[in-house]
């Protein structure tokens, strides 16, 4: 399938593994850039040294294209902004604010600049700031979300902007590709499914709890803080519902929730951890291999478009 993203990253389908904090590492990354789409590996507020060896590490198990996810207002991201330069990343992917004062850099060195906008408003600004492509990511995504659905979001955003646009939110199968294509999308960007991929390196109760969701087994926490953020609805999930109820002030919400999705992705705390999942994980109920879920996955959306 080719596309105006798989043409700009040089792909054989065009996918994007979600930057997911704590789960994107290079294993997955190299895996689903095996597969025929692009992996990226989460930059978060990883140590430098951690993401350099985690970047070569994917350069060792994969000579096609992959990308680093460099969240803005993460105290290392002017490093991490400098080490994909020095690394020679294919392309970044960026969320939590913009990414204006590092893209001439990015650009001049090669790198692809694909940044997740929630708004058609951040969509324009990232064009002119010189984007390659842009993400528009619904509300229906795991971890930090905005307001606005993808089927809303989609649209509005490709209508926007002449560089091409990415799905993401709510897509784990062909029909949703599909669906995203008709929306005028040129790609999709997908991280729930991949938590069930086998080389996915969650612990086994994280992968359990997504390959058991049901359609009602999401939730959104953290509203009230201004940053809301979707995982399995779990029973410390429920406890941090409660304080958008008045239950607790924005100090002991940080306090019980800091280090929680850590607690859910190395550990499998079921009491204390963050199991950060779109609400689209009810559809998923097997873990395979990222070759097989990519390429079942478009196979079925080539199917719905030619007809």
């Amino acid at each position: 399938m080719k596309t105006k993203i798989t043409e700009l990253l040089g792909i054989e389908y065009p996918i994007l593994q979600g930057g997911m904090a704590w789960v994107a590492e290079s294993t997955l990354a190299a895996a689903v850039s095996n597969a025929g789409g692009a992996g990226i590996i989460a930059g978060g507020a990883a140590p430098i040294d951690y993401l350099r060896d985690q970047i070569r590490r994917a350069k060792s198990l994969t000579d096609k294209p992959f990308g680093v996810n460099v969240m803005l207002l993460s105290p290392n991201a002017e490093e991490l902004a400098q080490l994909v330069i020095d690394e020679k990343v294919a392309f970044v992917t960026t969320g939590a604010g913009n990414p204006g004062k590092y893209i001439e850099a990015w650009k001049n060195a090669g790198v692809k600049v694909i940044p997740v906008v929630p708004s058609v408003a951040l969509a324009k600004r990232m064009e002119r700031a010189g984007a390659d492509a842009v993400i528009a990511e619904g509300t229906e995504s795991g971890g930090h979300i905005g307001e606005n659905t993808t089927m809303c979001l989609v649209p509005q955003v490709v209508d926007a902007v002449e560089i091409p646009v990415l799905a993401a939110g709510g897509i784990a199968d062909g029909r949703g590709i599909a669906a995203a294509f008709m929306l005028g999308a040129e790609g999709v960007q997908v991280g729930t499914r991949f938590l069930a991929a086998e080389e996915c390196q969650i612990h086994e109760n994280y992968k359990n709890l997504v390959v058991g969701a049901k359609d009602t087994d999401s939730i959104v926490t953290g509203r009230f803080t201004g940053h809301p953020c979707r995982s399995v609805k779990t029973k410390f999930a429920k406890k941090l519902v409660g304080f958008d109820k008045g239950d607790g002030t924005i100090e002991e919400f940080e306090q019980i929730s800091s280090g929680s999705l850590r607690k859910a992705v190395v550990d499998g705390n079921l009491d204390e951890g963050s199991f950060m999942c779109g609400a689209i994980a009810g559809m998923i109920n097997d873990i395979r291999p990222c070759k097989d879920i990519v390429s079942e996955m478009f196979s079925q959306a080539e199917k719905l478009l030619g007809r």
